[in-house]
Order: structure tokens, then C-alpha cells, then sequence
């Protein structure tokens, strides 16, 4: 639970630092801050897809599974929904802006694979990576909308914290084979994100998610016909 706990810290010292700027940040120093944490998004899928690759048993399962979830996300249209979701509450009171953040905190590659890394693996990056953005965006986040975005980190440590905790009781029942291939899909939407942030280039990310869940069943059918 470091990761977590370290998650919510983050947003309420963001939420603390955001609400005393009345006016919002400078567009200057939102560019560097942004600019930052898309580069480290691109490092660590990068890292992601450098560690896990050479371990996959099975090399075309990840370019199955992405392309076979992209195509479940896109039918499901995962990031119009999410986009209009997050469009739908960004403006008014705080009980909108709370809405936005949790919708930012809580749907993310990085908040859904951090909590598993760290029960599996006792690996933090994913969760202190996490952290820092949602630090970042908790400060944009509350300067708008006040020190009230701070009452998110409740919602962020219910979710991370169950997604651990079932984690850490199927640790035993975690095939390493399968959690390579989803740290390698992992990594390529962590990647993805990062291009986003850095405005090199867009995608609809959100329309890969369902790639995770696709994995164990093409892992299962790898296996069955290997």
C-alpha cells in the first residue's frame, strides 16, 4: 500500500498548492510541468516494453491482444465516452470538479497496473509515477475548482487499495507468464499516453484498455495449441 498512500499524499499536497492560486497557473509553467511528466510516461513504457519483451513466451500474443482489444475498445468507443464524461462534469462547482478527478485518477493504465505491481512485485514505479501526475493535476485541478478536489484521494485509496488487495490474495494464482504479457501491453499504453502529453502524437488509449483483459484468454489459447 506505499504506492497508494503515496498517491493520495501527492493529491492533497497538489490540491494544497493548487487552491492557492486563484488565477490558475501561468500557461508557461503548465507547458514545463506537462512537458515533464509526458517525457517520464514515455520513459517508463519504454522501460516497460524494454524489461518484459525479452521474457514473453509467446511475441505475437501482445500484438493480438492490443490489435483484438483496440477493436473491442473502439466498438465499446471506451475514450469518446470517457472524453465526454470528463467534458460533461470539467465545468460549475466542486461536486463537478470532483467528478473530473476521479474520472482522471482512477481510469488510467498506470492506476489500475500500479496497485498489481506492487502486490505481485513489490515494484512502486508505476504508483509514484502516478502519484506525481495526479500531484501535478490535483494543483491545475484545484486551482480551479478549490481545496474541495482534495476529498478525490478518498476515492483513489478505495480503488487502488481493492485492486491491491485482490492482487496480493491471487498472488498465487498469477501466471508470471501472463503478467509479462500485460506489463508489455502495460508499457505501450503508458508509451502512448506519454506521446499524448508530449502532443507528438494522438491516440485514443482509452479504446486499448480492454488489450489487458484480452491477454489471459489469448495466453490460454497460445498455450492450448503450443
Amino acid at each position: 500500500m506505499i504506492g497508494t498512500i503515496f498517491n493520495v499524499i501527492m493529491i492533497i499536497i497538489g490540491s494544497t498548492i493548487g487552491s492557492l492560486f486563484n488565477k490558475g497557473i501561468k500557461k508557461e509553467y503548465h507547458d514545463v510541468l506537462m512537458t515533464a511528466m509526458g517525457l517520464v510516461a514515455f520513459a517508463i513504457g519504454v522501460n516497460a516494453i524494454v524489461q518484459y519483451m525479452p521474457e514473453s513466451k509467446f511475441p505475437v500474443l501482445f500484438i493480438l491482444s492490443l490489435a483484438l482489444g483496440g477493436v473491442i475498445g473502439q466498438m465499446l468507443n471506451l475514450e469518446d465516452k470517457f472524453n465526454n464524461a470528463v467534458s460533461k462534469y470539467s465545468k460549475g462547482d466542486l461536486a463537478q470538479g470532483l467528478s473530473t478527478a476521479i474520472l482522471l485518477y482512477c481510469i488510467g493504465t498506470l492506476s489500475i497496473l500500479g496497485p498489481v505491481e506492487a502486490a505481485v512485485n513489490q515494484n512502486y514505479t508505476y504508483l509514484i509515477t502516478n502519484g506525481i501526475l495526479d500531484g501535478i493535476t490535483s494543483i491545475v485541478l484545484a486551482s480551479t475548482f478549490g481545496f474541495g478536489i482534495v476529498l478525490s484521494a478518498v476515492a483513489v485509496f478505495l480503488w487502488q487499495g481493492s485492486i491491491y488487495l485482490f492482487a496480493l490474495f491471487m498472488e498465487s494464482s498469477i501466471n508470471v507468464d501472463i503478467l509479462n504479457e500485460v506489463n508489455i501491453i502495460g508499457g505501450i499504453l503508458i508509451l502512448m499516453a506519454g506521446l499524448g502529453i508530449l502532443n507528438i502524437k494522438s491516440f485514443k488509449t482509452m479504446n486499448y484498455l480492454p488489450a489487458l483483459l484480452v491477454v489471459p484468454l489469448m495466453y490460454v489459447i497460445f498455450n492450448f495449441f503450443s
